[in-house]
Order: structure tokens, then C-alpha cells, then sequence
């Protein structure tokens, strides 16, 4: 697969701050609200969200927990065919009820990963959901759309939109992974 990376750091910065700004006009109270992020990228990505929430309200903590979604039904499906569909959260016991929830993941692709953990925030009653991604690929098969969108990409189907997010990666970065003529037609 061949690579380029097309949004680094400091403008990928930027872009968070700017969901933040969107996401702090959706909520009315800090003290309500909830960021929840889709294990692996989701997670760090809702922690800098949560940060420029933060200096946003003027408040020391915002609730944050964990959602750990086994198998990635979107984009990484390509790389990862093989990984088995499991939901599971980390922090089952935080309550959400009643409250405003910020669900935060990297790519938003055909919306089956978004879908999954609205699905198990719906069943623990919260007030409100609300979704923010930092890529937005506009082609959701499902009936899943993003409250707050870092940037749309709109590319070829078999490529695929991959966020570099510390710590799993050294630098803060987008990629696109592209398949070469040899990985779509095999041996």
C-alpha cells in the first residue's frame, strides 16, 4: 500500500480546537456533559477535545470514558478483515443517564462503528448524544452523520483515511493508504 500523509500537526491542532468551539455551542452545561471516545483513536482524540473544552468553560474536569469497540466495521475492515465484531466499555459504571454525551472517534466512514456505541449509550439513557469526528469521509451507509466534524475527505472508495494519533503514533498526522493494482487483484 502506498502512502501519503496530508494533514500534520500543527493545522490537525487547529482543527481539534475548532471542534472544540463546535462542541462547546452544542452543550449548554458542563457539568452535564459526558465525552466518551471509541477506543483506539477516538480516545486520545476526545482528551484533546476535552481539553479545549476545558479552558473553554473554564472548568477543571469534564467526564470522560472509554468505549472499546473489538472489531473497527469501517475503513480498517480493509486492513483488518479478520477481527470479529465485540463490544465492550471500559468504565462500564460511569453513569450517563440523563446526561449530555459527546461520542468521539477518529473516521467516520460507513457508520458501523459510530452506530455501536450509540446503540450501547442509547440503552444507559442519556439526555442527548451528540458525535464528533476529525475525519468525516461523507459516505455513511448507515443513517449516522457526525454533530461535529473536524474535515471531510471525500475519497475512492478503497482508500483509506488513517489517523496518526499520539500516543499510538509518534506524530499527530492524516494519512491516506492506498491499495496498489497487485493488493486489489491478488496472486
Amino acid at each position: 500500500m502506498a502512502e501519503g500523509a496530508f494533514y500534520r500537526t500543527d493545522e490537525l491542532e487547529a482543527v481539534v480546537a475548532r471542534m472544540a468551539r463546535q462542541a462547546h455551542r452544542l452543550v449548554d452545561d458542563p457539568a452535564n456533559l459526558v465525552v466518551v471516545g471509541i477506543l483506539r483513536r477516538g480516545a486520545p482524540l476526545a482528551d484533546r477535545i476535552c481539553s479545549h473544552l476545558r479552558a473553554l468553560w473554564r472548568v477543571e474536569r469534564i467526564a470522560r470514558l472509554d468505549l472499546d469497540i473489538k472489531r473497527y466495521a469501517d475503513d480498517l475492515t480493509l486492513l483488518f478483515p479478520e477481527t470479529r465484531l465485540r463490544e465492550s466499555a471500559s468504565g462500564e459504571t460511569a453513569d450517563v443517564a440523563g446526561r449530555t454525551v459527546l461520542l468521539v472517534d477518529d473516521v467516520l466512514y460507513e457508520g458501523h462503528s459510530m452506530l455501536r456505541a450509540v446503540e450501547w449509550l442509547a440503552r444507559r439513557r442519556p439526555a442527548a448524544i451528540r458525535t464528533a469526528v476529525l475525519v468525516d469521509r461523507a459516505c455513511a451507509k448507515l443513517p449516522m452523520k457526525a454533530d461535529v466534524v473536524g474535515v471531510t475527505l471525500e475519497v475512492a472508495p478503497l482508500q483509506i483515511v488513517d489517523a496518526h494519533v499520539p500516543p499510538y503514533e509518534p506524530e499527530f498526522e492524516l494519512h491516506i493508504l492506498r491499495r496498489e493494482a497487485d493488493d486489489v487483484q491478488g496472486p
